[in-house]
């Protein structure tokens, strides 16, 4: 590039070139080729300015349009000469220097020292004498004339030089840590600065020769690299800045607030000299070890759980915020991971048996969700978590189901509680634990396992309190809450492995429902009905749908009964309603012979007439323990109906033949069995509804007691039910119900075995155990299974070997 200082007969050749091209440029103004310019010295512009004449408005917004000719090449105002002769334009010919301008002697040494001047004014905080722009134009041209090596070993041996003296200030021993460290900042800000307005400066020697040489640093590098080695890299003051930072992070962590500003700054200084890992992070983290390590044994065992999961919390997120403050990212995974190992992985077992089944057993949502939440941050925290929560819900389940001193009361509440009981665990396992799938298994597992250490108990419990919600007079839930029960005691259900237990008990209680009529809803019978048909088939349920079929056959058979009745002489006022249950749907019912009234016979005689004409081949036998009766009775307070059962009809129909009758003339008149019969004198006599009078007066009825009729009997309701007292839950029906359900098992049982050896043919006894529990639906013991492959044995199912008595053989 031409300097202003070329020698002047370079110059006037080169004026002679400008004057050529000025002509022939104004020559051709009107043409849209513009020709490169040149820069032309103020003298030779002047002189041209005065021999060329005044152009004309016209002639200069023609040549300006020529110099901004449109993009696509079309001109406007394309001159004459251009349209109609094409071809005619010259060519214009920019020719070199014919020599190469030369530098003044001294140059180099002249221009350094400007700028050596300028880089000590920088770094002693002086005004800079030349313009920047005078000294970036100097380095330019330095670089231009291939000075840029020396010129950068220059700059380097400044810098150094300035440097390695400001390492004095940090050697003195009167200052404490935080003075040293605000004069490290201070410092290594100032040093920043200083280099940002040098390579400013020096830019052009940056772009250029730095960049097209790999092995030489930039200058902002070289800046970094010179405090790396004659400030940092001193020990001393390495080790100080160091502790110093340390101290202030622990100060902080025990509470004190410090300059974050200060601490930010300094690390990000070891970050950029590329020393943050080797000279402060190692120290850093051992540091941060040790202070948790004494930290978590010391909480451990002064505060209570909740307590201490607030705390590991609270420290967590307190180094979390230091790393979003002042910390490297890059020091964010070993620190968080040192945090968590010795705060929570190392006491995950204390934690969990310090705390868990207290948080568990009182409900506490929120500790529990901290609890799940720091867990899940630990390796295997969340198994250790879900383990713990199992044996709790083991422990805790195995006391609502287990009774071992046989309290009623608890029996009777079981379901109720283990309903509230599943219902707070899966509110935990919902809300704390994020309905993690090993969680739902993990108390599904643990349901399953307490509520069978119970055999046929919790099946049978579950049926009755099924039979309670489902009865009328149950006024605790509209439909949709009885909906939502029934749900949830499927659940129950589901984890019962004794199911056949639940059926028989089920079944009992629905046929009395549907005969007495205490059904509550027959949408909710059929909903249960389909609830139980999902969960186990068809075959569990088809007895129970046959029993509704019985029902609604019924109803069918009265109304031919009535229309067949409505031309006989029926005898008396009786009106007689009959359910015909087919034995196989229904419970079996010990039948019980008393004497009933002439008319009542007499009706039965129709009825039987009737039905066996319809239906041949059938026979009917009369359950008198299931029928029930309305009666109208006349006190002197006024006409009342009693809604009875059938024992209580018997009863109270003997006192129209009289006014006294002794237990034993009512026994020999009804031959009803005596504890039935005591019970249905002790409802009439010594219960609510007291329409009978005994004597001598007591709660229980006795052999020798005598009853009146009460004619002073009042109420205010017109139609009143009796219940018959019911002994407490029969001891022997419930035997009769297990015992029924463990001859069922035995066929089943047997019918496994014969299906298992018939497929095998030979089979030993382990295998054949084995593959019973394999099939069986029910649970059952090994020394059972052992008495039913003898008794197949010696009906000639199957046979031993004769040379391996552990070995069975298929009979046909």
């Amino acid at each position: 590039m031409p300097l202003s200082k070329a020698p002047e007969p370079q110059l006037h050749d080169q004026r002679k070139s400008e004057e050529n091209n000025h002509h022939k440029k104004r020559r051709f103004s009107g043409s849209n080729q513009v020709p490169p310019s040149h820069h032309t010295p103020a003298s030779k512009k002047s002189r041209q300015d005065d021999s060329s004449p005044e152009m004309t408005d016209s002639q200069k917004r023609a040549n300006f349009s020529a110099l901004t000719s449109p993009s696509n090449g079309l001109n406007k105002h394309a001159s004459q000469l251009v349209t109609n002769k094409p071809g005619t334009t010259k060519k214009l010919v920019i020719k070199n220097f014919k020599e190469k301008p030369k530098l003044p002697e001294n140059y180099q040494q002249q221009t350094w020292l400007m700028l050596k001047e300028a880089v000590e004014a920088i770094h002693k905080k002086c005004s800079i004498k030349s313009s920047l722009e005078e000294l970036y134009k100097a380095v330019e041209n330095m670089c231009s004339h291939k000075m840029s090596a020396t010129l950068y070993e220059n700059l380097k041996t400044v810098c150094e030089d300035h440097v390695r003296d400001n390492i004095h200030q940090f050697l003195g021993e009167t200052m404490d840590s935080g003075q040293f460290l605000k004069l490290m900042d201070t410092c290594w800000q100032a040093h920043c600065e200083q280099m940002i307005m040098i390579r400013s400066i020096f830019l052009f020697l940056d772009r250029t020769y730095v960049l097209q040489n790999s092995t030489i640093a930039s200058i902002w590098d070289m800046g970094l690299e010179l405090f790396r080695v004659y400030i940092i890299s001193n020990t001393l003051v390495q080790t100080r800045t160091v502790d110093g930072l340390l101290m202030l992070i622990e100060r902080e962590r025990n509470g004190e607030a410090v300059d974050r500003l200060l601490l930010k700054s300094l690390l990000r200084m070891l970050s950029d000299l590329q020393i943050y890992q080797e000279a402060f992070e190692v120290k850093f983290l051992a540091a941060t070890d040790r202070l948790y390590c004494a930290e978590g044994q010391k909480l451990m065992h002064e505060r209570e759980v909740p307590e201490y999961l607030s705390h590991v919390d609270k420290r967590l997120n307190e180094e979390t915020e230091r790393l979003y403050h002042y910390l490297d990212q890059s020091t964010r995974k070993s620190l968080v991971t040192c945090v968590e190992k010795n705060l929570l992985e190392h006491h995950l077992t204390a934690i969990l048996q310090k705390g868990l089944d207290m948080l568990l057993e009182q409900n506490r949502i929120q500790d529990l969700t901290l609890m799940y939440q720091l867990f899940s941050r630990v390796k295997d925290g969340l198994k250790e978590l879900y383990v713990a929560c199992a044996s709790y819900i083991k422990k805790s389940g195995k006391m609502i189901v287990i009774n071992p001193d046989n309290d009623p009361d608890k029996d009777r509440d079981m379901v109720q509680s283990l309903l509230d009981f599943k219902d707070r665990i899966d509110n935990i396992v919902a809300v704390c634990f994020a309905k993690n799938e090993k969680f739902v298994n993990a108390v599904k597992e643990a349901f399953e396992t307490f509520i069978n250490q119970r055999q046929n108990k919790p099946a049978e419990f579950i049926a009755k309190y099924v039979d309670s919600k489902l009865r009328a007079g149950n006024k605790e839930a509209t439909e949709e809450e009885l909906e939502r029960l029934l749900d949830k005691i499927m659940v129950l259900f589901r984890f019962i492995h004794g199911k056949d237990v639940f059926e028989a008990f089920y079944k009992k209680d629905l046929a009395k429902r549907l005969l007495v009529g205490k059904s509550a809803s027959v949408d909710a019978e059929k909903s249960m009905l389909s609830k139980l048909k999902q969960e186990c088939g068809g075959g569990f349920t088809s007895k129970l749908e046959g029993m509704f079929k019985d029902m609604e056959l019924s109803k069918d058979i009265m109304l031919a009964f009535r229309q067949h009745t409505s031309n006989l002489d029926v005898p008396g006022s009786i009106d007689l309603n009959v359910n015909i249950l087919t034995m196989g749907y229904w419970p079996t019912y010990t039948p019980m012979e008393v004497h009933l009234p002439t008319e009542m016979v007499k009706y039965q005689e129709i009825f039987t007439k009737f039905y066996l004409g319809k239906h041949s081949g059938r026979k009917l036998q009369w359950q008198s323990t299931l029928g029930h009766c309305v009666l109208r009775a006349t006190f002197a307070g006024g006409d009342k109906e009693l809604q009875v059962s059938l024992f209580q009809t018997l009863c109270l129909l003997m006192f129209n033949e009289g006014h006294v009758f002794s237990f034993e003339e009512i026994k020999q008149a009804t031959a009803i069995e005596d504890g039935e019969l005591k019970r249905t004198l002790q409802s009439l006599a010594c219960g609510r509804a007291r329409v009978l009078i005994k004597s001598p007066k007591s709660k229980d009825v006795d052999a020798g007691d005598k009853f009146k009729f009460n004619n002073e009997f009042k109420h205010k309701l017109f139609r009143i039910k009796i219940n018959q007292i019911q002994m407490k839950e029969t001891q022997e029906e419930n035997v009769s119900t297990t015992e029924r359900v463990f001859q069922d098992r035995q066929y089943q049982v047997d019918a496994a075995i014969v299906r298992i050896m018939k497929t095998r043919k030979l089979l030993s006894h382990n295998l054949l155990i084995t593959e019973l529990y394999n099939q069986l639906k029910f649970p059952v013991k090994p020394s059972d299974l052992k008495k039913r492959i003898e008794s197949l044995i010696d009906r000639d199912y199957m046979m031993r070997d004769k040379d391996n008595p552990n070995q069975y053989h298929y009979v046909a």
